[in-house]
């Protein structure tokens, strides 16, 4: 039987199943322990997307924080100066399309070497066990997959 995280797909429509609560879960397979009842008779069947969430958007944003708090910290400079790229090529890419596209090809570039010169070096390090996922955080398979995605460039 086919089964779907969309909690719209079980309102018991045309012999459907009946979900009577929802919880938080994450692409990495976390699902929060919380389960909210989910009452049907609150849910506009037009806009179901104006039902109140607010309970599972912060279990996933606790868990979110959890997974951050163990990954590999980012130094701040270079975080702020990631944040200030992001900006900055997002107005170029509107404004100067193809100045930001060269832009693009240039940091491309940078992040073949660097991801590489990075990915060797973790393996050298030995961080390919299960210090990885949690380093990256991803689940373990995703870091793995990211980790040969930057060797094989």
């Amino acid at each position: 039987m086919h089964q779907s995280r969309d909690r719209w797909v079980y309102d018991g429509t045309l012999g459907a199943p009946l979900a009577t609560h929802v919880r938080a879960s994450c692409a990495c397979g976390w699902r929060s322990e919380t389960h909210y009842p989910l009452d049907w008779e609150t849910v506009d069947r037009h806009s179901p997307e104006e039902y109140d969430t607010s309970g599972l958007e912060s279990d996933g944003d606790q868990h979110i924080a959890e997974v951050e708090a163990r990954a590999a910290p980012v130094p701040e400079d270079l975080a702020a100066l990631l944040a200030q790229l992001d900006r900055r090529l997002d107005a170029l890419a509107s404004d100067a399309p193809l100045a930001a596209l060269r832009a693009i090809a240039t940091l491309e570039r940078m992040v073949t070497e660097a991801g590489r010169t990075a990915a060797l070096y973790a393996e050298a390090d030995d961080a390919v066990g299960s210090t990885l996922g949690s380093g990256l955080g991803l689940p373990d398979r995703d870091a793995r997959a990211r980790l040969l995605q930057y060797t094989l460039r």
